[in-house]
C-alpha cells in the first residue's frame, strides 16, 4: 500500500540512510508509484515515501515559502469548500494542483491535523521548532506501523518495512494468531509481529533531537459520543444535508473516478445523490462464472437508470489458473491481514485500475448507520491446533467480548473499520485509491445523534435513496428490501432470503453429511442450481476440485505439519476429507493456507 516510511534516530547518516532505502524500496510493488526520501540530519529525521503516479499525495513533499517546514503526506483529503481559497487570500502560495494548502493549514492550525477529513498519515518537518510530528487519521484507515528501540523509532505504511531493517523482529506472536485464526484480524493496534504496533487514530506524536517526545492525540470518539440526541426527523433532516453537502468532494480531483457499484443500498445513496452527465462516471461490479448474480444484476439497472457505463468483472478461469500467485501476493502485501479468499481482491483491483484508478464504494455504510458487525469469534476446529494455541484463540474471543462493550458506532468506525476492513482496504490500494463517503468526519458525527432506542427496522437508507431519486428508490436491493411494495415484491424478498440462505448452505455452511452425498452426485453438477445467485466465489468446491493440488502442495508439505501450533494428523485429515469429498473444511483450509503462507514469507525468510 503506497505510504511513508522512515526512523528518527541519532544513528549514524550513513546506516540510516541505508536502511531508509531498504524500507522505500520494500514498498515500491508496482511500477505505477512514485518514490522518494527527505533527509534533516540535524533532527534526526529519515522519511520516505511510495505514491501512485498522479494520485492525491504524489508530489511529495510539500514545503512552506520560509523553507523551515517540509510536510510528507500520504493518502487524501478533503477539504472544506473555501479553504484553499482563504490561504491564498492570506498571501500563501500554492502549487497548481492546490495540495500545497495542507503544509499552510499545519502552519496556521494549532489544533492540525485535527481539522482534516479523509484517510491519510503522514509526518511534518518543523526546523524552526526543532521537531517532526508524526500524525494519522481519526480513525486509523490509512495505517502505520511502528517499532521502538535503542537505535530509533521505525515506522511505516507497511510492518515488512520494518521488518526488513529489523530482521529480528521476524517472529510470530500468538496471541495476534490467535485473535486472526478466531476473529480474521489482530485487535487493540497489535500485530502478527511482537515489537511492531499500530499508530492508534487520530495520533500527533512528537519527536524532538532524535527521540520521541509526546504521544499526543487530537481526537476522541467520546467527544462525538457525548453529543445530545436528535429526534427522528431532525436527525434525518441532517443526515440527509451532511451527506448532500459533502458527497460531491469525494467525486473531485484530478482522476477519473470508477463506481464499485453493489446490488445493495450503500452505493445506491451515493448514486441517487451525486448526478453525473451521462457515461461520465464508468460503473463495474464483480460476477462469476454460473449466472448473473443479484450484484450484477441490480447493479445493473442502477446503472442503466442513471445513464451510466456498467462492466462486470468477471472472478471465473483466469483468476482460478492465477491462484497460487495470488494467494501469495495478497498475505505478502497484507502481512496476514487477510485471509486468502480474500486475493480475489487484488485480482478485481488490477482490472478496475483500467478502467478508473479511483475506486468509489459504499464499504462502511451499512456498519456506520446501522450498526452491522462484520465480524465475530469463531472457535478453531477442534484437535486441528495445538492446546496452547486454542487457549489464544480463546483469549480472543475475551478480548472481542471487551471490545463490543463500546458504543455501537464507535465499535464501527473506531475498531471494526481499521481493525477488521483494514486488509481488504490495504490490499486495495495497492492498485487504487479507495474512497468511501461513509466514513466523512460529518457523516459519522452526525450519525453518533441517531435518536436513542430508534428502530433499526426503519432503513433510514431506503429513504435518503428515495428522497435522492425516487426512480432508484423503486428498485429493490440484492436481498430484496425497499423498491415497490405488495404481494409480489414479498415474495420476491421471502425468495431471495431463501436462495441468499441455500448458497450459503451449499458452499460454506454445507454439513459433513451433505458433502458427502453432493461428492457421489458430482457429475449432475448440483452446484448450478445453488452456486452464483449471490456470491461470485465458491472455495467449497474450487478447493475440491480445481486447487486441490496446491490445497495438498502447500498444506500436506513437511514444513508445513511441523508448525508447533499444528496438530500433523489433523491437519491431514481436514485436508484430505475436503479433497475427497467427504467432509467441508473450507474455513479451515483458509485459515491454514494463510497461516503457512505468512510463515514462509515473513518468518522462515530471515
Amino acid at each position: 500500500m503506497p505510504g511513508i516510511v522512515g526512523l528518527i534516530t541519532r544513528m549514524p547518516r550513513q546506516r540510516a540512510e541505508a536502511e531508509l532505502s531498504r524500507m522505500v524500496e520494500t514498498l515500491r510493488h508496482e511500477d505505477f508509484y512514485e518514490t522518494g526520501t527527505r533527509i534533516d540530519e540535524s533532527l534526526g529525521v529519515y522519511v520516505g515515501w511510495t505514491a501512485r503516479k498522479k494520485s492525491f499525495s504524489d508530489g511529495m513533499p510539500l514545503r512552506n515559502e520560509q523553507g523551515d517546514v517540509d510536510l510528507v503526506f500520504s493518502g487524501e483529503e478533503y477539504p472544506e469548500p473555501g479553504v484553499v481559497g482563504g490561504l491564498r487570500q492570506r498571501g500563501h502560495s500554492l502549487d497548481s494542483e492546490g495540495l500545497s494548502y495542507l503544509v499552510h493549514l499545519y502552519e496556521e492550525d494549532p489544533s492540525f491535523p485535527k481539522g482534516l477529513n479523509g484517510m491519510f498519515h503522514g509526518l511534518a518537518i518543523n526546523r524552526t521548532r526543532g521537531t517532526a510530528t508524526l500524525f494519522n487519521d481519526r480513525f486509523g484507515m490509512h495505517r502505520l506501523y511502528y517499532h521502538e528501540s535503542e537505535e530509533g523509532f521505525y515506522f511505516a505504511a507497511e510492518a515488512k518495512a520494518i521488518l526488513a531493517v529489523r530482521s529480528g523482529l521476524r517472529t510470530a506472536d500468538p496471541r495476534g494468531l490467535g485473535e486472526f485464526v478466531s476473529l480474521g484480524c489482530v485487535l487493540e493496534n497489535r500485530t502478527m509481529f511482537p515489537g511492531v504496533r499500530v499508530l492508534p487514530g487520530a495520533s500527533a506524536w512528537v519527536f524532538r533531537a532524535g527521540s520521541l517526545e509526546k504521544r499526543g492525540t487530537y481526537f476522541e470518539p467520546r467527544e462525538w459520543e457525548e453529543q445530545d440526541a436528535l429526534d427522528p426527523e431532525s436527525y434525518y433532516r441532517e443526515l440527509r444535508n451532511v451527506l448532500s453537502r459533502n458527497l460531491p468532494r469525494y467525486f473531485a480531483g484530478r482522476e477519473p473516478i470508477g463506481v464499485a457499484l453493489t446490488g445493495g443500498l450503500d452505493t445506491r445513496v451515493l448514486m441517487a445523490w451525486q448526478k453525473h452527465l451521462p457515461r461520465t462516471l464508468p460503473c463495474y461490479t464483480f460476477g462469476g462464472t454460473f449466472r448473473d448474480c443479484q450484484d450484477v444484476v441490480m447493479a445493473r439497472r442502477v446503472a442503466n437508470l442513471c445513464r451510466q457505463s456498467h462492466e462486470v468483472i468477471t472472478v471465473g478461469d483466469e483468476f482460478l489458473k492465477r491462484f497460487p500467485y495470488y494467494a501469495e501476493r495478497s498475505v505478502y502485501l497484507t502481512e496476514g491481514g487477510v485471509d486468502v479468499y480474500r486475493s480475489s481482491d487484488l485480482y478485481v483491483s488490477e482490472r478496475a485500475r483500467q478502467i478508473a484508478p479511483v475506486k468509489l464504494v459504499g464499504t462502511y455504510g451499512s456498519e456506520i448507520v446501522r450498526h452491522d458487525v462484520m465480524f465475530k469469534p469463531a472457535s478453531p476446529l477442534s484437535g486441528l491446533f495445538s492446546p496452547e494455541f486454542d487457549s489464544y484463540a480463546a483469549q480472543a474471543r475475551a478480548t472481542y467480548a471487551q471490545v463490543r462493550l463500546q458504543h455501537p458506532v464507535t465499535f464501527a468506525a473506531f475498531r471494526q473499520s481499521p481493525w477488521y476492513h483494514h486488509g481488504i482496504l490495504s490490499l486495495e490500494q495497492t492498485q487504487l485509491t479507495v474512497r468511501s463517503p461513509y466514513l466523512d468526519n460529518d457523516f459519522v458525527r452526525t450519525v453518533f445523534r441517531a435518536p436513542q432506542g430508534s428502530d433499526r427496522s426503519a432503513d433510514v437508507r431506503l429513504r435518503l435513496i428515495g428522497d435522492g431519486d425516487p426512480a432508484l428508490g423503486r428498485i429493490r436491493s440484492d436481498r430484496g428490501l425497499g423498491g415497490r411494495s405488495g404481494i409480489s415484491s414479498a415474495m420476491a424478498r421471502r425468495l431471495l432470503e431463501f436462495t441468499f440462505k441455500a448458497e450459503y448452505a451449499y458452499d460454506y455452511g454445507m454439513p459433513h453429511w451433505l458433502a458427502k452425498i453432493d461428492s457421489t452426485l458430482a457429475p449432475l453438477h448440483l452446484e448450478r442450481l445453488f452456486l452464483g445467485r449471490h456470491k461470485f466465489s465458491h472455495y467449497r468446491l474450487w478447493y475440491r476440485n480445481g486447487l486441490a493440488e496446491y490445497v495438498r502442495q502447500i498444506l500436506l508439505d513437511p514444513r508445513t505439519l511441523s508448525r508447533p501450533y499444528l496438530e500433523r494428523k489433523a491437519v491431514e485429515a481436514t485436508v484430505k476429507g475436503h479433497l475427497a469429498g467427504d467432509r467441508n473444511y473450507t474455513t479451515q483450509i483458509h485459515k491454514l493456507l494463510t497461516l503457512e503462507l505468512l510463515q514462509r514469507l515473513f518468518i522462515d525468510s530471515k
